[in-house]
């Protein structure tokens, strides 16, 4: 797996207009293990990589758009219901990581792609049946011991309603199947590289939810009967699209060759997953903490998250998502050249767009979340956690979207053991760096604890996969030394506009903040890009024309 010692794989010419990696000539040098060679490729018209990920990106972003119409309702309720509505559905969504969008998408594509037409159908049949069993044993399990879940997830001297919480996390429990379900929809459309309907699933999901927030009574009840209404839209909304491409499976509990594979490379995924969700246990215990922070700063941890998960998900997830299926393609061709090249062209797009919404979201982090503030009179803590908070995510977003792009390298080539040692240690230390640095730093030190483990996690990853494949860190690093001081400089441009501008807190201020200063520093950082001749805002613009 290694390059002959003095020697350089070489790097063939990347296309950086989101296009599809030219094929290389296959490099004799490199012999590392990944998985079987399918058995036949499929040979419909696909579309680009650069349409598959502007539909991504579109769905995304409606995705996004309508989650924060979605928590801007969600603010206008009691901050005592939402606080306690906020505990009760990261019990279900500490599941579905572990059990289904995660672990299914890095897990069930790649081993998909080594199959032809007919044991693909046979293995989706086995895998959902599998998933749902799973579930509803899950499911009847949450409801039961939703009390004792509760108390782990919430610090002894909390600021949120226990039995509240209780009560709500019962009802929301079965969101667990239905994300299940729809996640299992979302990897049949996207192994086949069919992105529309599972990109905009979410927004069904969003709408649905807005829709009843809207017309249900402002109870505990209705609020997380909501959640559930959404949760049946986004599934039911790709259904039809799976009866089309004859994807559609019918759940049946037995055996598939590939299964064993499938749920091989699941484990140690849920594993990774599962070291996250220690951190996250962690972090809500500390935000109900009574004693350090008060009520309110559950919902502002909600809204922060709201915004930096728009951010990563459109520039950082959705490229990678896009550009996943074909890494797994190129894998089981072992085109390790176009590999690479595809590994370059996914760092240099994700952090060309990573690096200015960093920038912009740590200047104008207040009217970011000033979005949320339906009403003038609105909660101190609730914008003051969501502001401090956001503040220093941001600037975790550039390592981490180095992160994501390599993480999705080692699940392509079903090398999931050095991609679950890396991460599971890098979750652990952000767990002890919250613990060292939020007493001290306070929201900030959520932020730059998730920037220090990113930044090493994404050191080591890049020495893994070089010793495997040859990594091209100077075309990485070149372009890198010129998008993060651009970025800074645009992001301080905005921040110095924001100086004149209303105070934030209320939306209408926070609308003006983001319009003009976030206006002049996209426009730094545009112009920058084009006298530096960066590739990818060249293509951009020719996009855009079109």
């Amino acid at each position: 797996m290694k390059v002959p010692p003095g020697s350089k794989p070489p790097v063939p010419e990347i296309n950086l207009e989101f296009g599809e990696t030219p094929p290389a000539a296959p490099d004799p040098s490199l012999t590392p293990t990944g998985p079987a060679q399918p058995a036949a490729m499929a040979s419909a018209p696909r579309r680009s990589l650069g349409a598959n990920t502007l539909i991504v990106m579109a769905g995304t972003l409606g995705s996004r758009l309508s989650g924060i119409v979605r928590q801007q309702i969600i603010n206008v309720f009691d901050t005592a219901l939402t606080d306690a509505f906020t505990v009760a559905v990261r019990v279900p969504n500490l599941l579905r990581e572990l059990l289904a969008e995660g672990a299914l998408v890095n897990s069930f594509i790649p081993v998909y792609k080594t199959l032809d037409d007919t044991e693909r159908r046979r293995l989706a049949q086995v895998f959902s049946g599998v998933m749902i069993a799973v579930n509803l044993l899950l499911m009847a399990l949450g409801i039961l011991a939703a009390p004792w879940v509760v108390d782990l997830l919430t610090s002894t001297n909390s600021n949120v309603d226990r039995d509240l919480a209780v009560y709500m996390t019962r009802l929301v429990m079965p969101f667990l199947m239905l994300i299940s379900l729809s996640s299992v929809a979302m990897g049949l459309l996207n192994a086949d590289e069919h992105f529309r309907e599972s990109s905009f699933a979410p927004v069904a999901f969003n709408v649905a939810s807005i829709v009843a927030l809207l017309l249900l009574p402002d109870t505990a009840t209705w609020l997380a009967f909501g959640w559930l209404i959404g949760g049946v839209a986004q599934l039911v909304v790709q259904l039809p699209a799976l009866r089309r491409f004859g994807l559609l499976p019918a759940p049946a509990l037995g055996r598939h060759p590939a299964l064993g594979r499938v749920l091989r490379q699941m484990a140690p995924f849920t594993l990774t997953a599962g070291a996250r969700q220690i951190l996250n246990v962690y972090v809500t215990r500390l935000l109900t903490n009574a004693g350090q922070f008060p009520a309110g700063t559950q919902t502002g941890y909600a809204n922060a998250e709201a915004l930096f998960t728009m951010a990563n998900g459109l520039f950082v997830v959705s490229p990678v998502l896009a550009l996943f299926p074909r890494f797994s393609e190129r894998a089981a061709e072992k085109d390790w050249p176009a590999f690479r090249a595809l590994t370059v062209q996914a760092i240099r797009t994700t952090t060309f767009f990573a690096a200015i919404m960093s920038a912009l979201l740590l200047a104008l982090a207040p009217y970011a979340v000033s979005l949320f503030n339906l009403e003038r009179d609105f909660a101190p803590t609730k914008f003051e956690a969501g502001a401090g908070i956001l503040s220093g995510w941001a600037l975790a977003l550039v390592p981490w979207a180095i992160v994501t792009v390599l993480l999705r390298t080692f699940y392509a080539r079903e090398r999931t053991r050095e991609a679950v040692i890396v991460s599971a240690i890098g979750f652990v230390l952000e767990v002890v760096l919250y613990r060292l640095l939020v007493p001290s730093l306070g929201f900030m030190g959520f932020g730059i604890s998730t920037t220090i483990s990113g930044l090493l996690m994404a050191g080591a990853l890049t020495f893994m996969y070089r010793r495997a494949l040859g990594f091209p860190g100077r075309e990485v690093a070149g372009h890198l030394l010129r998008v993060v001081p651009l970025a800074a400089a645009s992001g301080l441009a905005a921040w110095a506009v924001s100086l004149v501008l209303p105070d934030p807190g209320f939306i209408l201020p926070g609308l003006l903040g983001l319009a003009v200063a976030g206006g002049v520093g996209m426009g730094v950082y545009l112009t920058g890009a084009l006298a530096l001749r960066l590739p990818e805002v060249a293509g951009v613009m020719r996009r855009l024309k079109r």
